[in-house]
């Protein structure tokens, strides 16, 4: 095949199912997924106030396990892996030598030697194949997932109800950042409590030919208290409103978790070496002397909209770049996450604008999250 020619996209288990919703697809990462079913601005507010259902088969899960697993993943990884606790999940990040972010993820340790790493879907092989050539000299294996999986997630604040009525696993226990094995309408599944939303609700791992099964019963639970099926258009504004960073626009392998102000992620206290951990020393400690730019939100006093690489400006001088921009459903404003230079990152500092097609749109700067649920 000729490199001109364009790549098969891939489908995930519910492709049909998608379409029969008359869901708007798009090429997402290699994956034809769905983008809406309807109105975009309805589908983030069901989930903000009701329930919203999501394929998120896209994403990679990789396996790792044996004697060593922890061991490989503390090398590997920024966090201490270590440390969680069989049931528990972690987000932690996967960085070069230099210090640049490969990928940010979720870890869960599903036993005392077995781990489930979960990448996003555009950056899946870069961190299995960093996984698997870090694991040289260790006794672990690095396992390829991505096809035994089909990743349902139910979020929004009536997500608890629906999914209770159909399972007896102990929800109330589940804690946010947990999992546990069992068992939704019939289907077995590993039940986490996390999300990309800002809502409470859960991510469903279970095999792809009981992803048709689940979503349906899913469907049914939540006919009652207004679900409804939602794209990956909402889950990019609604992760925008509870400031989570989106890999490829807030992350990047030219940035380092302490210039993403993520240097919490990085655990220099764990035993052992770990890749990256000398450049990240020495990031931390440039941005303890000089402050990078930091990422900071920005709330539109006007109505124009802007987007990723637009330049943010003050007194005529460029003073750093949008990274995600929409408009937001909850303020009824365009928001946008941006990294700015320190002096103009206090939020309420005045006279900044982004530069939309030459014209100044004055913005205000706030800080990160533009929303955050009530408990």
């Amino acid at each position: 095949m000729s490199s001109t020619e364009p790549t098969e996209l891939r489908h995930t288990a519910l492709d049909a199912l998608h379409r029969s919703l008359g869901a708007t697809m798009t090429d997402f990462a290699g994956w034809d997924m769905p983008l809406r079913y309807g109105s975009e601005r309805d589908e983030h507010i069901a989930v903000r106030t009701k329930a919203g259902l999501f394929d998120l088969s896209h994403m990679g899960e990789i396996t790792v396990t044996g004697a060593a697993a922890a061991d490989l993943l503390n090398f590997a990884l920024v966090g201490n892996i270590a440390s969680v606790g069989v049931g528990r999940a972690r987000y932690t990040m996967i960085c070069r030598a230099d210090g640049g972010i490969l990928d940010d993820l979720i870890v869960y340790r599903l036993a005392e030697t077995e781990y489930m790493v979960v990448a996003n879907a555009s950056n899946a092989q870069v961190v299995l194949d960093a996984l698997v050539e870090r694991s040289a000299g260790f006794d672990a294996e690095v396992r390829d997932d991505r096809d035994a999986y089909a990743l349902i997630a139910v979020q929004g604040p009536e997500s608890p109800g629906i999914l209770k009525s159909l399972t007896d696993a102990d929800l109330d226990g589940l804690k946010y950042y947990a999992g546990l094995p069992g068992t939704v309408a019939g289907v077995p599944a590993l039940i986490a409590r996390t999300g990309y939303t800002g809502e409470d609700g859960f991510e469903l791992f279970v095999k792809p030919e009981h992803a048709v099964e689940l979503w349906q019963a899913l469907t049914k639970a939540g006919e009652g208290v207004g679900l409804v099926p939602c794209g990956l258009s909402c889950r990019d504004t609604l992760r925008l409103e509870a400031g989570m960073p989106l890999y490829g626009h807030e992350l990047t392998t030219s940035l380092t978790p302490f210039d993403a102000g993520l240097g919490r992620v990085v655990k220099f206290e764990k035993e052992g070496d770990f890749v990256g951990r000398e450049a990240l020393t020495e990031a931390a400690a440039e941005a303890e002397q000089n402050p990078p730019r930091v990422l900071v939100g920005l709330v539109a006093e006007g109505r124009r909209v802007p987007r990723a690489g637009y330049a943010v400006v003050a007194g005529g001088e460029v003073i750093g770049e949008v990274t995600s921009g929409a408009p937001s459903p909850t303020l009824g404003k365009p928001i946008a996450m941006a990294y700015v230079d320190a002096a103009h990152a206090v939020p309420g500092t005045e006279g900044v604008g982004v530069d939309i097609r030459g014209s100044h749109e004055p913005y205000e700067v706030v800080a990160l999250p533009f929303y955050k649920r009530q408990k």
